[in-house]
């Protein structure tokens, strides 16, 4: 079996003790993924529930037309392919390793004995899932009312937030990120992230490099979030 102490103090687990550890990890699979393998794909029968032990999960949903969206991004300590908790048979969106990662995962029937044996564990799980859907409404309303400089910003700020690692140039996003992740963020062109990315590269604002970026200037990209900069 699983140590305990792989979970142990995590947010989903952090309450509980290390009998209770030990039950959660009874029937638990670890998986490993290589960067850019798929853990399952959109609308794949959804058996199991999964937890993301270390690395980056990209979270893509396709359209009918074959447009691609990155809904959002999971840390290492995060639950993710929770369908089960909210009554789906398939998945509504497709995971994807942004870096090695480590994923353990449990059947589908854990999760009422979950809910019901652990209390603090299916109250952390709803949580999330509640901050997640707040942050879809969020992000229906900033595509219908933000200008894509604000979207942009806005996107950098959430990764620096998720993942930003301080460096001696600025805060850097701690996994790799390329300029066409960053438009199927914000429902725009590479073009236009391109064209603005460089503008601010330019500005001193932010720094690029081989599916890099790194935040030189926060309080700047925040400005333009908000769009309070002066022209």
């Amino acid at each position: 079996m699983l140590d305990r102490s792989l979970i142990a103090g995590m947010p989903p687990f952090q309450e509980l003790d290390g009998d209770a550890l030990d039950r959660i990890l009874r029937d638990a699979r670890s998986s490993r993924y290589a960067k850019n393998a798929s853990v399952f794909e959109q609308e794949e029968e959804a058996s199991a529930f999964h937890f993301l032990l270390s690395g980056h999960i990209r979270v893509v949903r396709t359209a009918p037309d074959g447009h691609q969206i990155i809904a959002r991004y999971i840390n290492e300590g995060e639950l993710f392919g929770i369908a089960v908790a909210m009554g789906r048979k398939t998945f509504p969106a497709s995971a994807v390793a942004a870096v090695d990662c480590v994923v353990l995962s449990w059947p589908n029937r854990e999760w009422a004995q979950f809910q019901a044996m652990f209390p603090s564990f299916g109250a952390s799980a709803y949580e999330t899932i509640g901050s997640r859907l707040q942050d879809t409404q969020a992000r229906v309303m900033e595509m219908s009312s933000s200008q894509v400089e604000q979207r942009i910003a806005n996107a950098l700020l959430k990764l620096v937030n998720q993942a930003g690692r301080k460096t001696a140039d600025g805060i850097e996003i701690d996994f790799p990120i390329t300029r066409q992740d960053i438009a199927e963020m914000t429902g725009t062109t590479l073009h236009t992230v391109s064209r603005l990315l460089s503008a601010w590269e330019d500005e001193g604002l932010v720094k690029g490099g081989r599916q890099k970026v790194t935040v030189r200037d926060p309080h700047q990209i925040m400005l333009i979030a908000e769009n309070r900069r002066r022209k």
